[in-house]
């Protein structure tokens, strides 16, 4: 089953970080997703950019509704995405427990993905069969 992983951040503590410890935490980051790639457990993932390069959409007085910067004012936001590939809750737990991510003072949010459908869609490049 596939896990999208949250890992959220304060990016005020990042910045309080020595560039050779912050630099350290990116290398030991990278090394766990290796071993997560290496087991078959790293499907995919991304960091994000600052939350000042956020744009957020809302729905607002029947128009959609543009600004910057993140939905939530909190001291956490969103610094990244991993998509990962567990058998089930617990396993996701363990493995994403060990990331050294988690040492951030952050959190990791984990969910399940949900199956709605969307491979049994017709592609816009692929005309629907009638």
């Amino acid at each position: 089953m596939k896990y999208i992983c949250l890992g959220y951040m304060e990016e005020k503590k990042w910045d309080g970080m020595s560039d050779s410890k912050r630099q350290t935490l990116i290398d030991e980051c990278f090394a766990y997703d290796d071993v997560l790639r290496k087991n078959g457990h790293f499907v995919g993932g991304e960091a994000l950019q600052r939350v000042r390069n956020a744009t957020t959409l809302r729905w607002k007085n029947g128009k959609v509704s543009i600004s910057d910067g993140p939905f939530a004012e909190t001291k956490e936001q969103l610094g990244g995405i991993l998509v990962l590939e567990a058998s089930d809750l617990n396993h996701a737990i363990q493995l994403m427990s060990k990331h050294p991510g988690v040492r951030l003072g952050g959190c990791f949010e984990i969910r399940p993905t949900e199956d709605i459908g969307l491979a049994d869609r017709p592609s816009e490049k692929a005309p629907a069969r009638r």
